[in-house]
């Protein structure tokens, strides 16, 4: 990694900390994204982007919707070292997602070249700086517990397609990532945030490739509002990837 020898990465990464510390979530534009993440190796976004078209259908919808598809993979994260677990599955309490949660969901898993991108580990990386120097030292883990999250949500002429199909929701970890990846023929899908009260905080849409939300998940509540499609003759989708760090 370069973060110690880029001034601009510095400066974006004390941005993002200092907004999120204020209001517990930041707002990143893709114009200081690309260069924080090629500050820590990021190449190739093209051919991470790609792998989006080959994720599977989502089945465990229980609203039974098929307009999701993804891929899923944990991580180990340390200050040295990225560390891929065995595949495992998905778990949330109905505490955090009572429409999908309570069960173990067993995902396809993220490619293994995908996996160990250039992309995905600059992704993974800054994600555990922003999180440990937001973290009090005392609380800090060795190990981050990284989950990550390959997301396609798609629109049809017949049906809405949501990105939250649980609602304004907590993850039930420490931190979370969102990356924009792409948007096509698609309206609407604002991101918003709420505080512990149920007040809005923070409306939003992430647009661009690599624009980025930040939050912390233990103090606000985030949601994305239902996408519809544009122009109903063509492909609508909603691409993004989704980093949730939680104590090992």
């Amino acid at each position: 990694m370069m973060e110690n020898e880029n001034s601009f990465a510095i400066s974006v990464l004390d941005t993002i900390e200092n907004e999120t510390r204020e209001t517990h979530f930041a707002r990143i534009c893709s114009e200081q994204m690309r260069p924080l993440l090629e500050a820590f190796g990021m190449s190739d976004w093209d051919g991470f982007a790609t792998s989006w078209e080959r994720l599977g259908v989502d089945r465990y919808m229980a609203d039974g919707g098929r307009y999701r598809r993804r891929r899923y993979a944990s991580f180990a994260l340390t200050q040295d070292a990225i560390i891929r677990k065995r595949h495992q599955p998905h778990y949330q309490s109905r505490d955090y997602n009572a429409l999908n949660g309570g069960i173990e969901r067993w995902f396809e898993p993220v490619e293994r070249g995908i996996g160990a991108h250039p992309v995905m580990h600059a992704v993974l990386s800054v994600t555990r700086r922003l999180a440990t120097d937001l973290t009090p030292e005392k609380e800090r883990p060795d190990i981050w517990h990284a989950e990550v999250h390959q997301f396609r949500i798609e629109a049809r002429e017949n049906g809405a397609g949501h990105p939250t199909p649980e609602g304004l929701h907590r993850d039930g970890v420490d931190w979370v990532l969102v990356v924009m990846v792409r948007r096509e023929n698609v309206a609407s899908g604002d991101t918003t945030i709420h505080d512990l009260r149920g007040k809005e905080v923070g409306s939003f849409m992430l647009s661009a490739p690599l624009d980025a939300a930040f939050v912390d998940d233990n103090q606000v509540f985030h949601g994305v509002t239902s996408i519809q499609p544009v122009d109903p003759s063509r492909p609508a989708f909603r691409d993004v990837l989704v980093v949730t760090l939680r104590h090992q």
